[in-house]
């Protein structure tokens, strides 16, 4: 997906148009007004948006043709609700919705089969999140969702969780240059050695080392399963501080555990 110059559902995405701000404010005057023209001019104008939010969505078993034709719904959904009174630019509006439709098709065909009644109030939680981020653009925490819902903190955790897809153990999850750690690496022993618990010891002390932020960062990364724009968010500073943290705590620990 990182090379530009290949065929997506019969699209050249080397050659797809990119529409400046002035261009997409007075297309959208014009399909306000009627012009049906003006709305698939939106659309081919912003099928990139479109290719770049499948960055976001790691998912390898399924069609890369597939995925961008859901994608291009949520386009289409995000032209049709947008409104220039809205004080955000479009792209902004329209990620969520583009990877919302990208999300939903991704937990319709998951193997993995969860109850009726989790699945719909994950369905239900991911809907008032996304409808508050249209109107507020910030995410709903998880004990507002549970608070409006009428359901515990746990029950929505769980019923989101339950949605995701399964991950090989095998999965890479940090390469810093160098060796790769993979999930295989994180599961845990039972057999206690001496030399393991030594290593554990060690290892307390390392992470005892670092200060609160990159101790929250590790955990939230690597304990809970957040990215790095998750993290972001809860901290209200750049993913670009996330990264540089998680890479000094990294190195931190390195360093300390030779």
């Amino acid at each position: 997906m990182a090379n530009n110059k290949v065929l997506i559902s019969g699209v050249k995405t080397s050659e797809l148009k990119v529409l400046t701000n002035d261009e997409m404010k007075q297309l959208f005057i014009k399909m306000q007004q009627g012009d049906i023209t003006a709305k698939n001019d939106l659309v081919s104008g912003n099928l990139k948006l479109v290719l770049s939010t499948l960055r976001k969505v790691n998912s390898r078993n399924e069609n890369l043709d597939d995925l961008f034709q859901v994608g291009c719904i949520g386009l289409v959904k995000a032209i049709d609700n947008f409104n220039l009174s809205h004080e955000v630019k479009f792209s902004t509006y329209a990620v969520p919705m583009i990877l919302g439709e990208i999300k939903r098709y991704l937990r319709d065909n998951n193997s993995i089969r969860v109850s009726r009644s989790t699945r719909d109030l994950a369905y239900k939680s991911l809907r008032l999140k996304e409808e508050y981020f249209m109107e507020n653009g910030e995410e709903l925490a998880v004990e507002e969702v549970a608070k409006k819902l009428g359901v515990t903190d746990y029950d929505v955790i769980f019923a989101l969780e339950s949605l995701k897809d399964p991950v090989s153990m095998f999965e890479p999850i940090y390469n810093d240059g160098g060796d790769t750690i993979y999930l295989y690496d994180q599961i845990e022993d039972k057999k206690e050695t001496g030399f393991v618990v030594e290593n554990r010891l060690a290892t307390n002390d390392a992470v005892n080392s670092l200060n609160d932020r990159e101790k929250y960062i590790l955990n939230e990364r690597y304990m809970v399963g957040k990215t790095q724009m998750e993290i972001a968010l809860d901290m209200d500073i750049s993913q670009a501080q996330v990264s540089r943290l998680e890479k000094n705590a990294i190195k931190q620990l390195k360093k300390t555990l030779r």
